[in-house]
């Protein structure tokens, strides 16, 4: 039996994740990586408890959907929800370019190193 690396297994993993995505736009992934264990996830689709896109459809400004958080935000925000600390983690997403403000998040969060997939 063949062992995968880990980056392969990151790549799967993620790629998994995006099929959680609910915007009808894109669907996204995203982990946080720390010591080589994923610590949050996070897909592209609407805040807890409100309608996703999937369902009632996109809210589309300037070109963008404004109804859902992007993977990356998601991720950043689990992590925070849940006291999981993300400082000196890896970010690893399918979705690229980063936007400016998820890119500042991950600075901000000390996210040391942010991995397109």
């Amino acid at each position: 039996m063949e062992r995968i690396s880990r980056d392969d297994m990151f790549l799967a993993i993620c790629k998994e994740v995006a099929k959680r995505g609910t915007c009808l736009r894109a669907q996204v992934g995203c982990l946080i990586v720390k010591d080589n264990r994923i610590i949050s996830t996070g897909w592209n689709g609407s805040p807890p408890g409100k309608p996703h896109c999937s369902d009632v459809g996109c809210i589309i400004e300037n070109g963008h959907c404004i109804r859902t958080i992007h993977a990356e935000t998601n991720a950043i925000g689990f992590a925070a929800r849940y006291g999981i600390s993300t400082e000196g983690a890896d970010l690893l997403t399918t979705g690229w370019p980063l936007c400016l403000t998820c890119e500042k998040l991950a600075i901000s969060a000390g996210i040391r190193n942010i991995v397109r997939l």
